[in-house]
């Protein structure tokens, strides 16, 4: 019997390491049975390239895409179309950036925060779900699926500040582009809203000063607590199916939606002694 995603294409963005999100629902979007293509920054290219080679098989080189850049945006499909002519049958977004100034224990008070770098932010962590969908529709093929990574925005976070604010655009961009694709292509478009995994992402958010460190631990036995089923952050598996499942034909007519992948955390109430949530 095939996998979820046997006879598929799929394009994933996002690998920065083999702890990163992105590389492990590469891993098990090819024990599906998926053909993977990767995108890369192109000043990290090779970096990439290498950790690819611990994915389950073999990957072509990864592309490069500086996700603001338009000429790279403008050549993303013809690229494409060298490595897979059959087309794309789904594609993952795992694009995210803040400044400094805006998130992480280093960053100014909220209200400080600078307009250059929230735009930059929005630009990268939810303007750049639409520019890809862009990007990949010419090569897409009807009844795909694109799916994109999110953190649930509708409570502050400690630290997360003006990228919980890029985290609800992001939530509304994805709105508008299920329109547009569905109607385009029948292509459905998803987030998935995952709790917290020990990624390079996550100690961007925390640092690593001891005390930092701390409270990134803090925010996890919050986390694991709050989950009625519990939640692991040293394994991304779980965020990984989820995506899969997304990308696969077995949602067909779920679109402009938000799965939550967090073990119920967000629905759920649970302060631990000294844990601030604003």
């Amino acid at each position: 019997m095939g996998g979820l995603l046997e006879g598929k294409t799929i394009l994933v963005t996002g690998i920065i390491t083999d702890a990163s999100i992105a590389f492990r629902a590469a891993a098990i979007a090819q024990e599906q049975g998926a053909k993977v293509l990767i995108t890369g920054i192109p000043e990290r290219l090779r970096l990439i390239d290498r950790i690819a080679k611990r994915l389950p098989q073999e990957v072509p080189p990864a592309i490069g895409l500086d996700i603001t850049n338009e000429e790279d945006l403008a050549g993303l499909a013809d690229k494409i179309r060298e490595l897979a002519p059959e087309g794309l049958d789904g594609a993952l977004h795992s694009i995210a950036f803040a400044p400094r100034t805006l998130m992480g224990p280093d960053a100014l008070p909220f209200l400080d925060g600078p307009g250059p770098d929230a735009a930059k932010a929005f630009e990268i962590s939810a303007w750049s779900y639409a520019s890809l969908a862009r990007a990949v529709l010419p090569v897409m093929n009807e009844g795909g699926s694109l799916v994109g990574m999110d953190f649930d925005p509708r409570t502050s976070m400690p630290y997360y500040n003006w990228m919980g604010v890029a985290k609800a655009a992001l939530e509304s961009v994805n709105r508008y582009v299920a329109r547009e694709v569905g109607e385009a292509k029948k292509i459905r478009s998803n987030l998935v809203a995952a709790g917290p995994i020990k990624t390079l992402a996550a100690k961007a958010i925390a640092g690593t000063a001891t005390d930092d460190a701390a409270k990134l631990n803090q925010l996890n036995t919050y986390w694991d607590g709050a989950s009625p089923i519990g939640w692991n952050v040293d394994d991304a598996t779980a965020v990984g199916k989820s995506i899969v499942a997304l990308l696969s034909d077995w949602l067909p007519a779920t679109t402009g939606s938000i799965v939550y992948v967090d073990g119920g955390a967000s629905h759920n109430t649970w302060f631990p002694e000294g844990f601030a949530t604003n």
